[in-house]
């Protein structure tokens, strides 16, 4: 007997009820103001992913022995930015309702806005840990208020100051920066002061966002935005578990574009991020 195709990230085959962590993917680039095709993001790396062995040497624990749901990509309205972010709310308000962690595929950066909206319903005293090579601070750009280049400052208008804790970051416009230092910690360049961050955390719920461009693009090209002086991936990875020790309620990693880097090399890396992020936060629970 045949059975129905159904295409799940590697080793995520578990039902919903009996899932710790429910993975879920955002293809919306609407706002990109350089160059688009994170909204191909999710599918690939869910098709990719069966390159990557489900066995991580560096934890020494498998996907196999997870219980992670994949909920599949969302259909999300392009010409409505506000209706895409509503459909992003809404599916993460399932999960969050359900007690599981969502695990949101972006997507351009924008669709982290839609996500912290359900978590911070469910955890007021919500606080962001934010990986970046773009400070992402703008009030507006272009005249819009909804976009990528502003999501840390729209995540802000609803968890206030002293909440949002950014790494990574070397870019940005300067009002920006200057806004930033009165309302956001910023560590600029690397992750140097990540541990106190993470000892000031623990026990405190925290979402965690990754734009996989704090990466340098000799690692990893495939990204709308590329910026020099990033990070390795080692360097990245380390961070990762460091945060994943933390009471994370929601996490999301965004800002691949797999058409920029033909040689698949930007998606692949992003699957390994993903992998070691879900078996260390699946294993901390």
């Amino acid at each position: 007997m045949l059975n129905k195709n159904v295409e799940t990230f590697l080793g995520c085959e578990a039902d919903f009820d009996e899932s710790r962590i429910v993975i879920f993917g955002a293809p919306f680039d609407s706002t990109t103001s350089y160059r688009p095709g994170t909204r191909f993001a999710s599918r690939t790396m869910r098709a990719e992913s069966y390159g990557l062995e489900t066995y991580s040497p560096y934890l020494d624990l498998d996907l196999e022995d997870t219980k992670i749901f994949d909920s599949g990509d969302l259909e999300l309205c392009f010409g409505d930015t506000e209706l895409a972010l509503s459909a992003i709310e809404e599916r993460t308000d399932i999960i969050v309702k359900n007690g599981k962690i969502p695990l949101m595929i972006g997507g351009e950066h924008l669709v982290t806005l839609g996500a912290v909206r359900a978590v911070a319903k469910k955890y007021p005293d919500l606080h962001i840990v934010h990986f970046d090579a773009h400070a992402d601070l703008r009030e507006e750009y272009l005249g819009a208020r909804l976009s990528h280049a502003s999501v840390i400052h729209r995540v802000w208008d609803i968890v206030g100051d002293g909440k949002i804790y950014q790494f990574g970051i070397r870019s940005g416009e300067r009002a920006e920066f200057a806004w930033g230092k009165d309302h956001v910690t910023t560590n600029l360049f690397d992750f140097k002061t990540l541990d106190d961050v993470v000892e000031k955390l623990k026990g405190k719920p925290v979402y965690f966002t990754l734009d996989l461009d704090v990466l340098d693009p000799s690692v990893f090209p495939g990204t709308g935005t590329p910026e020099a002086g990033g990070v390795s991936f080692n360097e990245l990875r380390e961070a990762c578990m460091k945060v994943s020790k933390l009471n994370i309620v929601g996490m999301d990693i965004n800002e691949l574009s797999p058409m920029l880097d033909a040689s698949g090399a930007s998606t692949a890396v992003a699957l390994k991020v993903m992998r070691e992020l879900l078996l260390a936060v699946y294993d901390n629970k």
